[in-house]
């Protein structure tokens, strides 16, 4: 009875009077503090990069950044917004958009499936990883006057290059995921007489799901900087088409607009990603 007596004294010592008082335990106010802190990550998100355009604007005018090189935000959305307008601007964006999807898709698709497979089978990564480890530091911009000559000045060549730069992000990270799969559901699914097939859509695929679409997301960030510069050569229409075209006039402002666009596909696919992962694998994902 004593010592039960010194438990409730402690344990009243160690409750703020505050807390006693209101009968509302910490975790409720703990919980209610971390409520408020998504609130300011988000006001502060925002308004961070409008204090850096104010700021850049400030400068402009003043003298200090030279707007032959950098223009004023204010002369970059004034060129941005006719160009949206009138629909100039968002016929090669998505042009750049076909590209980036067609060339997404395929680089991902090969680079799942052979992820996997490297993943499960040790003869098959014995083979192809050293192919892999020797191929993938190769520039892809080094190799695109190639693939100029062997695909020509058409689409085709401007989707193998976002194809080539993502495939191999996929392929590592998607054998990376395989790799990292605990064994014990390996030899369970075989005990039980797993076929091949049932490896790869029941074990490695879900178990690496994770991995793979962090592997998506570095592709997709690499398929926006390729497209540039598949667009920047032997292209009539594209988002590098727009910007080769205004270095070529000096147009600072059109560049700008261009930069803009790209920046947007970059986070509305990024988003969509995200959006797509926590429906696919939503045992992995944490809530925002």
């Amino acid at each position: 009875m004593m010592a039960v007596q010194v438990q409730e004294k402690a344990v009243r010592a160690c409750v703020p009077a505050g807390e006693a008082t209101s009968g509302r335990p910490r975790a409720e106010l703990a919980g209610g503090r971390s409520r408020n802190q998504p609130l300011a990550g988000r006001i502060v998100s925002v308004l961070s990069p409008l204090l850096l355009l104010v700021l850049w604007e400030i400068l402009a005018r003043a003298g200090v950044v030279d707007i032959r090189v950098f223009s004023t935000p204010s002369r970059i959305v004034g060129t941005f917004w006719p160009a949206v307008v009138t629909g100039e601007l968002l016929y090669h964006t998505w042009v750049s958009v076909q590209r980036i999807i067609l060339g997404f898709l395929a680089g991902a698709v090969p680079g799942v499936v052979l992820g996997l497979s490297m993943g499960l089978f040790p003869l098959v990564r014995a083979a192809l990883e050293p192919m892999v480890a020797v191929t993938f530091p190769i520039p892809k911009l080094a190799i695109m006057p190639l693939i100029l000559l062997v695909f020509g000045l058409g689409e085709t060549s401007k989707v193998f290059t976002i194809a080539v730069g993502v495939f191999y992000l996929v392929l590592i990270n998607t054998m990376a995921g395989v790799l990292n799969i605990d064994k014990i559901y390996l030899d369970v699914a075989r005990n039980f007489g797993a076929r091949p097939r049932d490896f790869y859509l029941t074990v490695a695929l879900p178990g690496a799901l994770p991995m793979i679409f962090a592997g998506f997301k570095l592709g997709m960030g690499t398929a926006l900087l390729l497209i540039v510069a598949a667009e920047l050569s032997a292209a009539r229409a594209g988002v590098g088409y727009w910007i080769w075209r205004a270095y070529d006039m000096f147009d600072i402002e059109r560049m700008f607009s261009a930069l803009i666009m790209m920046s947007i596909l970059g986070y509305l696919f990024s988003y969509g990603l995200d959006v797509l992962e926590r429906r696919v694998i939503p045992w992995k994902t944490m809530p925002r």
